[in-house]
C-alpha cells in the first residue's frame, strides 16, 4: 500500500526535506503533499489571480481562499497529516489543519518542540502521536507501515 502524508505547518526550516530524506532512505511507499511553501507566492496569489484590494483584510481573504482549495483536497487526499509548528511564528492555519484533519478522521501526528506544550494541548490531545523531531515523524512512519 503506497501512503499519502500531508505536512502541514511552519515553513521557515527545513524540516519537510529532513523528514522527505529520511523517508527515501528507508524506501517508504510513501508521497509527500504540502501547501505553497513560498511565503511570497502564497500571501500574494488571491490578488495575483483575482485582483489587487485596497484593503490588506481582503487581499489575506482572496489569498486564504484559493490556498484553503488546496489545503483542503489534499488534507482530504491524505492517510497521515503532520502538521508542525514552530517557535518563529503563530501559526493559526497550521492549528487550523489539524482541526480539518481530526474533524476528517485523519491520523494526526504533531511536531514541535517541549516549548509549546501548553500552548498546544487541545491540538495535541486530538493527536495520535506528538514528535519534537523529523526524524521522529520519520521512525513512526516507518513504524506504522511496516
Amino acid at each position: 500500500m503506497d501512503w499519502t502524508v500531508y505536512l502541514s505547518g511552519e515553513i521557515h526550516s527545513d524540516w519537510r526535506e529532513q523528514i522527505q530524506t529520511g523517508i527515501a532512505a528507508l524506501g517508504l511507499p510513501v508521497t509527500l503533499l504540502a501547501p505553497v511553501t513560498d511565503h511570497e507566492a502564497s500571501d500574494e496569489c488571491g490578488v495575483r489571480i483575482f485582483g489587487a484590494e485596497e484593503s490588506s483584510f481582503w487581499k489575506d481573504t482572496k489569498g486564504a481562499g484559493l490556498n484553503a482549495v488546496r489545503t483542503r483536497t489534499l488534507i482530504a487526499r491524505a492517510d497521515v497529516v503532520v502538521v508542525r509548528f514552530g517557535e518563529k511564528f503563530r501559526q493559526w492555519n497550521a492549528a487550523f489543519d489539524a482541526g480539518y484533519a481530526s474533524a476528517l478522521g485523519k491520523s494526526l501526528i504533531t511536531l514541535h518542540p517541549d516549548s509549546l506544550d501548553h500552548a498546544l494541548k487541545e491540538v495535541d490531545r486530538a493527536a495520535l502521536a506528538v514528535a519534537r523531531e523529523p526524524s521522529q515523524v520519520v521512525e513512526a512512519l516507518r513504524y506504522a507501515i511496516q
